[in-house]
């Protein structure tokens, strides 16, 4: 069976210089002139600087016009139902009725399994036993003369949340800070967290403004989880990512 899928994240597309045009957007409220006007007239520190203040001071509307599409490989279908209660985004996933799930296809193997050889044992061997039960019913249900679609959208039923997915995901910037808060804590699961704080390095490194003191509130204080606080915050030094996040 191998190893299991990798994650891969790629920032497709984003917003043409997206601190700009959330600074456009928060400026107009105030502003005598179109924001055509105001595009020529900002200047950078001043498109920093508003930035900066629409972010701290909460008026969020202004980020919603900033826009980042990413292409998610290698995660698992329990990851992707995860992902998409995200409802304030757009998502693509690569439809298990209509592309077959073959032999070079992978699932996604916890950590905490692969660590541990009797539980990888057993964990293999129930991929190898889903993929055998897939492939006899794709067998037979093209055996009866069906569509290749109509066969594997039941077939597909066999297939555990360990099946690894592709998907793109395209979130505004008011949207991803909120993920990065929920999703890059400790408290998230394992394989979110990790795509949440890879999301998070692309687009920080792209608008540090725009991005600025994003990811769990232990980062910056103290932790919102109340009762439910894992105890362990994140340092300082964690600002970028942790290790442990990307393991």
């Amino acid at each position: 069976m191998g190893t299991g899928a990798e994650l891969h994240v790629r920032l497709l597309q984003h917003t043409p210089d997206p601190d700009r045009a959330v600074a456009v957007a928060g400026r107009l409220c105030y502003a005598p002139v179109s924001a055509a006007d105001l595009q020529q007239e900002m200047s950078d520190d001043d498109v920093a600087k508003l930035v900066r203040i629409l972010v701290r001071s909460g008026h969020h509307s202004a980020l919603e016009h900033a826009t980042f599409s990413f292409a998610v490989d290698g995660v698992s279908r329990a990851c992707t139902h995860q992902l998409v209660r995200h409802r304030v985004a757009s998502y693509n996933q690569q439809s298990q009725r209509y592309v077959n799930f073959g032999a070079a296809d992978s699932f996604v193997v916890p950590p905490s399994i692969s660590a541990n050889a009797e539980a990888a044992a057993v964990f293999f061997k129930a991929m190898e036993d889903a993929r055998a039960a897939y492939d006899k019913l794709v067998e037979l249900g093209l055996g009866e003369g069906r569509t290749r679609e109509s066969v594997q959208e039941d077939a597909r039923f066999v297939l555990p949340n360990a099946a690894e997915t592709r998907i793109v995901v395209t979130m505004n910037a008011r949207e991803l800070r909120h993920f990065f808060h929920v999703r890059c804590c400790n408290r998230a699961q394992w394989e979110i967290r990790d795509l949440a704080w890879r999301m998070r390095g692309m687009v920080k490194e792209l608008a540090p403004n725009l991005f600025d003191r994003t990811g769990p509130s232990c980062l910056y204080g103290a932790c919102q989880e109340g009762r439910m606080t894992c105890g362990k915050p994140y340092k300082p030094e964690d600002v970028d990512g942790p290790a442990a996040a990307r393991a």
